[in-house]
């Protein structure tokens, strides 16, 4: 399960964050010709992805809940599941969402309609993870405040995790004579980038305190540590740092070189030492999501202290 919902996260945030980039950090012209970016095969693989771990994660869950084996489901708890209960619901809207997803990337034909309603279908699918997690078990008032928290947080991460893999695959493809014309777009969508990036951040701190106080308190710090949840709750923490940190290093120095490079005709040196930055942060933001996914399947230590 933990295997799943790693998936789940990759390809769901991947689907927001690469369909939303284009819109805000290229130019009209760039979006419709596609031959700076080129998204629409990464997008269709990342919403038939999306689409096939929800359908293995729903039998491995009915299979922990009836006690069957994968190849044998009960498939009558399964429609008890889908029709009676909020994860049931939520999974159906996400396969609603990842099907229109899907249909889009390949039938729309205006490139800015398309990635428009991919990034609004991945957000509804993206969204419906809450009702996965902690935030789902959540009552009353302050179960609608973690909830839209957490939505909030997992959005925020998802444009700021699709700008990093947007800004890989744009130095991937910069080779031969299309190199310097992706070098400069690439240099002038970090600007763009750096902006986004920066209200993404301030929205995944205020979200991340939010969700802190209301799975831990602050007053069980202590208590945390000792736990198997605090404790992990600290590398992701540490690891969240490291990545502001190189996103930093991005923004102030590797980004004004690359146009310091592109000036003098000669970007190789620093487009490797952008590429190695962002892979080091992609590599973070991939075993922060990996602790996400383990975090979601243990006891907070609020909940434990209450119990």
């Amino acid at each position: 399960m933990i295997a799943i919902r790693l998936g789940l996260f990759l390809s769901l945030i991947l689907l927001v964050g690469l369909a939303a980039f284009p819109l805000y950090a290229l130019r009209k012209s760039e979006r419709i010709e596609e031959t700076v970016l080129p998204l629409r095969s990464s997008l269709g693989l990342l919403a038939l992805g999306g689409l096939v771990l929800s359908a293995i994660g729903f039998l491995v869950l009915l299979a922990s809940m009836t006690g069957n084996p994968l190849g044998a489901p009960d498939w009558a708890t399964g429609r008890s599941i889908l029709l009676e209960t909020p994860i049931g619901t939520a999974w159906l809207v996400r396969m609603a969402a990842l099907a229109t997803a899907f249909w889009a990337v390949f039938s729309v034909r205006s490139t800015d309609r398309r990635l428009a309603l991919v990034t609004l279908a991945g957000a509804v699918a993206l969204g419906s993870l809450v009702w996965t997690g902690h935030a789902g078990a959540s009552e009353g008032d302050l179960g609608l405040v973690h909830k839209a928290s957490d939505l909030l947080h997992m959005l925020a991460a998802a444009v700021w995790l699709g700008g990093i893999a947007a800004f890989l695959l744009l130095l991937r493809l910069a080779s031969g004579r299309d190199e310097e014309t992706r070098m400069m777009v690439g240099h002038r969508a970090l600007g763009e980038f750096s902006r986004v990036g920066s209200v993404c951040v301030l929205i995944i701190t205020g979200t991340g305190l939010v969700n802190a106080q209301i799975l831990v308190g602050y007053e069980n710090l202590t208590q945390a540590l000792g736990s198997d949840y605090g404790r992990l709750l600290a590398v992701k923490l540490a690891l969240v740092g490291a990545m502001l940190l190189l996103a930093a290093k991005n923004r102030w120095r590797l980004t004004p070189a690359l146009g310091t490079a592109i000036e003098e005709g000669e970007t190789g040196s620093a487009t490797a030492a952008l590429r190695t930055s962002l892979l080091l942060e992609a590599g973070a933001a991939v075993t922060i999501l990996a602790l996400v996914a383990w975090l979601g399947t243990l006891e907070p230590t609020a909940s434990m202290a209450m119990s």
